[in-house]
């Protein structure tokens, strides 16, 4: 079974916890119990070999007495098996025990340990067992006087092989089921507990999770927010609000998605349209004096080929101002910054419609400070921006209006106002006049025009870090402006 979710790798990370810790504490317990065992049973029978000594009357006349050790080890062999006496010479050597002769297999004890428990060292003290020549357990030991002859030491073993042989048998029939049955019982109560509680801990992100696989089932469409805790501040709750600003971020995507493909569909439908028209009248006019030029007179057909020109010019402003528009969306078009003095360019702008002007009966202008700081912007681009305002103010005036560029310094701007006292355009349609394909006010002059010039001049003054604005009247006039930074040198 492959574990995926987070709750079954915690319970498994648990369980696994739990387990070693109860290995841990079953080695370390038994190690514990077995050193104080040891250090308790060896105070316990510090004395034993003198008592052995001083009560079987092992010395007699500074003499051992051999009768009497035999005496004794016979004795303690009925009496109390689980201890084993030893008799060693000044060297350590075995000279008599009270063992069974076949389960000795040692002929030398090493004097040092003895030597320490004779000097009072802390217990436990272990020392060699002639029955092994691995093992080493606790003991106690005396110095044997012998007359002419150095003193000999009588070794007792306290945890005999017998000993140990009903020490294992208990601790193996009852001991350890008891203690293996008390930490099962312990481990087992603490993986509940824990289990219960990691579930309580996980429960969020079951619901949180719930949230997202719906989230993505609506297609992204219908988001169910998590529901934030001012006063949490764990991992989870900032996982349920970082969810939720994700969630708003794609749905806010999406609708920008969906509204450039109605733009899409939008600016096709109008491009279409725009498109359509003048190239209709432009193949008429060509095919009508392609068929009739025999019959048509100098004047006639210089008319039908002026107006033929007329549309072909509108068609390629139509597509000029198509490239350039879809350059601004991709960035291609990049601000190409430098010092210049901005009143020099509006009046370069103000002479090219200046016969225009005249011939409309309208009066062009520029108003405003002389002494003007540079500017620190694209002049191509600025330069693109008045003419699209101007051309816009002189079509939407009438004979005897009046179009002026005003020029204001600020701060670290300088002001550039386009006012105009034509027609003017009505409330409801401000807030669209920068959409592409809009045309506003005089619908007949409109016609003119595609409705891409205001959309450009938009993302130009944005590309130069500032808005343009617009106030109008109807029937009074109307009025554009934007900023543009004062350079630094």
């Amino acid at each position: 079974m492959i574990i995926r979710t987070l709750f079954a790798k915690l319970a498994l990370a648990l369980t696994l916890l739990l387990l070693g810790i109860g290995i841990l504490y079953a080695l370390l317990s038994s190690s514990l119990a077995h050193h104080y065992q040891q250090q308790f049973l060896q105070s316990l029978n510090r004395d034993l070999a003198e008592h052995l000594v001083t009560e079987r009357k092992l010395v007699n006349g500074g003499v051992l007495d051999p009768h009497a050790l035999k005496d004794t080890f016979q004795h303690y062999m009925m009496v109390n098996p689980s201890i084993e006496i030893y008799l060693l010479d000044e060297n350590g050597n075995i000279l008599s025990y009270s063992a069974d002769p076949g389960q000795v297999k040692r002929d030398h004890v090493d004097l040092q340990p003895i030597q320490e428990f004779l000097r009072g060292r802390e217990f436990p003290l272990l020392g060699d067992d002639p029955r092994s020549f691995e093992r080493r357990k606790v003991f106690s030991a005396t110095r044997i006087p012998r007359a002419g002859q150095p003193p000999a030491y009588l070794y007792v073993v306290l945890r005999g092989q017998e000993y140990e042989r009903i020490e294992q048998l208990f601790q193996n029939n009852f001991l350890l089921q008891l203690s293996g049955t008390a930490l099962l019982v312990s481990l087992l109560v603490g993986l509940v507990f824990g289990l219960v509680l990691f579930r309580l801990l996980t429960r969020r992100l079951h619901s949180l999770a719930r949230l997202m696989r719906d989230f993505s089932a609506s297609n992204f469409t219908r988001h169910s927010r998590w529901p934030e805790h001012p006063r949490r501040d764990d991992e989870i709750e900032r996982l349920g609000k970082h969810y939720n600003s994700m969630a708003e971020h794609i749905q806010e995507q999406l609708e920008a998605l969906k509204k450039q493909d109605e733009l899409r569909r939008e600016l096709v439908a109008n491009v279409s349209h725009d498109l359509r028209t003048p190239l209709a009248a432009l193949h008429g006019y060509i095919e009508t004096l392609q068929l009739k030029a025999n019959q048509f007179d100098a004047e006639t057909r210089s008319e039908y080929l002026d107006i033929a020109l007329q549309h072909s010019r509108r068609v390629t402003r139509l597509v000029d101002e198509l490239f350039e528009l879809a350059k601004l969306d991709a960035s291609e078009l990049q601000c190409q910054r430098e010092p210049f003095a901005v009143a020099e360019l509006v009046q370069d702008v103000i002479q090219k419609f200046r016969l225009p002007a005249e011939e409309q009966g309208v009066t062009l202008d520029m108003q405003g400070d002389a002494a003007l700081p540079f500017v620190d912007a694209d002049i191509g681009m600025i330069e693109r921006v008045l003419e699209n305002l101007i051309g816009n103010a002189l079509q939407h005036t009438a004979a005897g209006g009046e179009v002026s560029v005003v020029l204001k310094a600020g701060e670290d701007t300088v002001q550039v106002e386009v006012h105009d006292n034509g027609s003017g355009i009505p409330p409801e349609e401000l807030p669209h006049i920068f959409h592409r394909f809009y045309r506003a006010g005089n619908k007949e002059r409109s016609d003119h025009h595609a409705g891409l010039g205001l959309a450009i001049a938009q993302h130009i003054v944005m590309l130069h870090g500032g808005i343009i604005e617009v106030s109008s009247e109807v029937g009074a006039g109307t009025r554009f402006s934007f900023s543009l930074p004062v350079w630094q040198a």
